[in-house]
C-alpha cells in the first residue's frame, strides 16, 4: 500500500489530506514509512507546530518510521542566524522532539539539525535517529559539505560555518537496518556502497533541502541510482518551496523501492501551485530486498574495490 498526505494551506484538518491510493503488494514483512516534505522557515516553534502535528497524523495513518526533511527546525534567512541558534544534542530543541517521539510511539528521522559545534564559528550538520521511546539511537554528522557554484550565480559554502562528521553510521530498527546520509551525501555513490556491503544497510535514508536548480536536474535519477546500485529501500524527506527572500528548495519527497521503482512521492515545488506540506507514505516489504537481492546477487558480483 502506498498513499500521499498532502496539506491544503487554507485547511488545517485531517479531512483536507487528499490521499492518492497506488496498487502495492502487502505482506506480514510490511512496514509503514513515511517522508515528510514541509518548508521550514527561521520560526523554531512554528516549525515545531508544522512537525508535532505531522507526527501525530502519521501515527494515526500506522506510520513506524517518519523522515524528516535536513534543516526541519530551522532554516536561516541571514549569515551566521544557524550558529546563533545552534544547540547541543540534549538541548531543549531536540528534546522536545524526542517527546514528540515518545508521545506518539514513532521512530523518526531528524535530520540535519543545528548541532553545536567544535568551537563558536561552526556548528555540525546532524541527522538524528530517535526510537520510539524518545532516545536518541544514532547520529550521522554529514560527511559531504556543499561548496557550490549553482547555475543562477547562487554561490553556498556550507563549510564556511559547518564542521564535517567522518563516520559512517547504521542503526537497527523495526523497519530494517537504516543507512543515515545527509542531502550532497546523495552525490558520493561510494557511500551508500560502503553503507551496504560493509555495513549491510537495507533502508538508505537521505533528508535534504536540493537547491530548485539542482533538483530540477538531478534528485530523481541520483536517488533512483543509489537504490539500483545497493539494492536498497530510499526514502528522501525534502524541504519544499520559498523559506524566505534567499532561499528556495525544490522538494519532490520520494520513497523508492531496491529496484528503483518510485513507490511514494509529493510534487516538486516547481510544479505545483500550492504549498507542499505533507507526508509520502509506503510500507515497505523487507521479503523485497531479500527478493531483489537474490535474483541479482550483485554482491557476489563485484570485482573493483575492497567494500
Amino acid at each position: 500500500m502506498a498513499l500521499s498526505l498532502a496539506r491544503n494551506p487554507i485547511h488545517r484538518s485531517l479531512s483536507s489530506f487528499r490521499s492518492r491510493a497506488f496498487k502495492c503488494s502487502m505482506a506480514a514483512s510490511s512496514i509503514r514509512v513515511g517522508a515528510v516534505q514541509m518548508t521550514s522557515t527561521n520560526d523554531i516553534e512554528a516549525n515545531f507546530n508544522t512537525c508535532s502535528r505531522l507526527v501525530k497524523e502519521a501515527s494515526i495513518a500506522g506510520v513506524k518510521l517518519l523522515c524528516f526533511p535536513e534543516a526541519f527546525s530551522f532554516v536561516s534567512s541571514r549569515d551566521g542566524e544557524s550558529l546563533e541558534i545552534a544547540e547541543p544534542i540534549d538541548g531543549p530543541i531536540m528534546q522536545r522532539y524526542c517527546s514528540l517521539a515518545r508521545e506518539s510511539n514513532i521512530w523518526l528521522s531528524l535530520g540535519g539539525f543545528q548541532e553545536k559545534g567544535p568551537d563558536d564559528n561552526h556548528l555540525h550538520n546532524t541527522h538524528v535517529l530517535v526510537d520510539d521511546t524518545g532516545s536518541i539511537k544514532s547520529l550521522y554528522r554529514k560527511i559531504h559539505l556543499f561548496d557550490v557554484d549553482v547555475p543562477g550565480n547562487m554561490v553556498y559554502k556550507e563549510s564556511n560555518f559547518t564542521t564535517p562528521g567522518d563516520d559512517i553510521v547504521v542503526e537497527d530498527s523495526p523497519v530494517g537496518r537504516l543507512g543515515l546520509t545527509v542531502c550532497y551525501d546523495i552525490r558520493f555513490p561510494e557511500l551508500y556502497q560502503l553503507l551496504r556491503f560493509q555495513h549491510n544497510a537495507q533502508v538508505l535514508l537521505v533528508p535534504a533541502a536540493f537547491t530548485r536548480v539542482t533538483g530540477e536536474a538531478h534528485w530523481e535519477i541520483l536517488l533512483r541510482a543509489r537504490a539500483i546500485e545497493t539494492q536498497c529501500y530510499v526514502v528522501a524527506a525534502a524541504q519544499a518551496g520559498k523559506h524566505n527572500e534567499k532561499r528556495e528548495s525544490y522538494g519532490d519527497s520520494l520513497i523508492i523501492d531496491p529496484w528503483g521503482r518510485i513507490t511514494a512521492r509529493l510534487p516538486a515545488f516547481a510544479l505545483s501551485d500550492r504549498l507542499s506540506t505533507g507526508i509520502a507514505i509506503v510500507d515497505i516489504d523487507l521479503l523485497n530486498i531479500a527478493s531483489v537481492r537474490t535474483r541479482m546477487p550483485i554482491s557476489e558480483h563485484k570485482k573493483l574495490g575492497t567494500w
